[in-house]
């Protein structure tokens, strides 16, 4: 019994247990559902107020766009307004000015048509004095034939004599007149010498100044100077500034550029890299750099010898790096440093003879030359040239005189350019020294006198100074001095069409009139 009440009893409780439970499952169920709906109405009553948020923003920008667009509108049609009334007002202007010329076009027209008639009431008049002056030339001439006994045909003639002698006077003028105006044109007139040279110099001439071979022991140095795609022969150009001719001639290869001193370290680059027989980009410019000190070098020591063979001291060293760079310069095929220390010398040597100083003759025949060093890289002659650098480093008046005068450029202020002027003539006149030779000078100095000496007037000619200048002596009776100008004007011309030289040749008409008178 009491086991039965207990298992009824336990039955009980697990019923109330599970009643239990699930109401209580079910209160947590309806709590959970309730939050949920409560956390859905949240979110959804979040997401109304952004929505809302956004359709503000939206309109607002939909508004300030509006608005913008309105402004643009506004500017571009007060901007077009603008415009279209500046044309307006141009459009106005110009019809006023179209007004004004108008009406000045009128008033031209009226101040012409008074002219005209003024013209033609003055050609009437003029005719009417023609004729009248007409009739007393006639009046006069037969008045003259009468009294002079002189016929009509006589005084033609006497009268065209006058006036050719008048135009040739008026020629001599004009041709003055003109030789000064071209002389404005330097530059016009300097590219035509230059052609000129160009041209008559000879080919093998300008092959030999501007080129060097090199001799290759193999062919196949060729194609590693070339390096692969031409790099090597790229690299060397660039760095060299000079061009590398490599053609078909066998056992060769050729340096050809203007500069002489690039040329001379280029050339001896190239030997050093084919002795080496490595050659790539890198090994050449180092080996340029080597070289171009090297040359250096040879030329600061040929400039400190030329002055220590003649005795020169207490020079600008950058008078003795320009001197070294005459060791690589020639002129007409002579050497110009070697040209230079002769000039010195024969000048010193003339300047004993004379009394003067001698230290200062050989130094001023020295640096005669110096704007030679740099005349290539330079504008304008070597006189001026070097009389810049001689100012520029402190060497004396009488240094800088004979340097700028030594071609007779200028004034010479001392007797010391002229000594300077006369060596340099003797030594390039020396035979041998240049590449002309001493019957071509002779030639060349025959012809200029026969050139001269053809022309009518002309009593003597001379060419000294090796050809560079030509003095021409002209009879006093035969031309008047406006006729020696045409007469030097015309040789000059003559010269330069049929005369080969180099340089220029100054031609100069002498005449002169000498008046005597005896007293008995």
């Amino acid at each position: 019994m009491d086991t039965l009440n207990l298992t009824g009893m336990l039955s009980g409780a697990g019923l109330v247990g599970i009643l239990l439970g699930f109401a209580l499952t079910t209160l947590l169920r309806r709590r959970a559902h309730g939050r949920a709906i409560k956390e859905a109405e949240e979110i959804l009553q979040q997401a109304r107020q952004e929505a809302s948020q956004r359709q503000k923003e939206a309109e607002l920008a939909a508004r300030e766009q509006l608005q913008e667009a309105r402004h643009r509108a506004d500017r571009e049609l007060r901007r077009k307004q603008s415009n279209l009334t500046r044309k307006q007002l141009a459009q106005e202007k110009s019809a006023k000015k179209l007004g004004h010329r108008g009406e000045e076009l009128d008033r031209r027209g009226e101040e012409l048509e008074s002219r005209a008639s003024q013209q033609s009431q003055r050609e009437e008049k003029v005719g009417e004095r023609e004729e009248e002056l007409k009739l007393i030339l006639v009046e006069q001439a037969t008045r003259l034939e009468r009294i002079s006994g002189i016929g009509r045909e006589e005084a033609r003639r006497l009268l065209m004599e006058n006036v050719g002698r008048e135009t040739r006077f008026e020629a001599a003028r004009m041709a003055r007149e003109i030789r000064e105006e071209t002389q404005k044109h330097a530059d016009q007139e300097a590219q035509k010498i230059m052609a000129l040279a160009i041209e008559r110099s000879a080919s093998e001439f300008s092959t030999s100044r501007t080129s060097s071979t090199i001799v290759i022991p193999d062919e196949k140095v060729k194609g590693r100077l070339i390096g692969h795609e031409g790099k090597n022969i790229k690299a060397f150009e660039a760095a060299s500034g000079m061009q590398l001719v490599i053609d078909e001639t066998p056992g060769q290869v050729v340096i050809s550029g203007f500069h002489p001193i690039k040329r001379e370290i280029a050339r001896l680059t190239l030997e050093k890299l084919i002795k080496d027989g490595n050659i790539h980009p890198q090994r050449i410019e180092e080996t340029l750099r080597k070289m171009r000190k090297k040359v250096n070098g040879i030329m600061r020591r040929a400039g400190e010898e030329a002055l220590k063979e003649l005795g020169i001291r207490r020079v600008h060293p950058e008078i003795v790096k320009l001197l070294g760079r005459l060791h690589y310069r020639t002129s007409y095929g002579q050497n110009v440093l070697q040209h230079s220390k002769e000039v010195g010398y024969l000048t010193g040597i003339m300047a004993v003879e004379l009394g003067m100083d001698e230290k200062m003759g050989r130094r001023a025949g020295l640096l005669h030359d110096i704007g030679k060093a740099i005349d290539y890289e330079r504008e304008g002659t070597h006189p001026e040239i070097g009389e810049e650098l001689a100012r520029r480093y402190g060497e004396p008046d009488i240094v800088v005189n004979a340097i700028a005068s030594h071609h007779e450029d200028c004034e010479v202020i001392s007797p010391i350019s002229v000594l300077v002027s006369a060596a340099d003539a003797l030594s390039g006149a020396r035979p041998g020294a240049r590449r002309r030779t001493l019957a071509d000078y002779i030639r060349r100095v025959e012809k200029l006198e026969e050139i001269a000496s053809s022309f009518k007037g002309v009593s003597e000619s001379y060419a000294i100074q090796a050809g560079r200048e030509l003095r021409v002596i002209a009879r006093h009776q035969e031309l008047s001095d406006e006729e020696s100008e045409l007469l030097a004007s015309d040789i000059a011309h003559r010269i330069e069409a049929e005369v080969d030289y180099p340089g220029k040749i100054r031609v100069t008409v002498i005449r002169e009139m000498w008046a005597r008178a005896t007293v008995h």
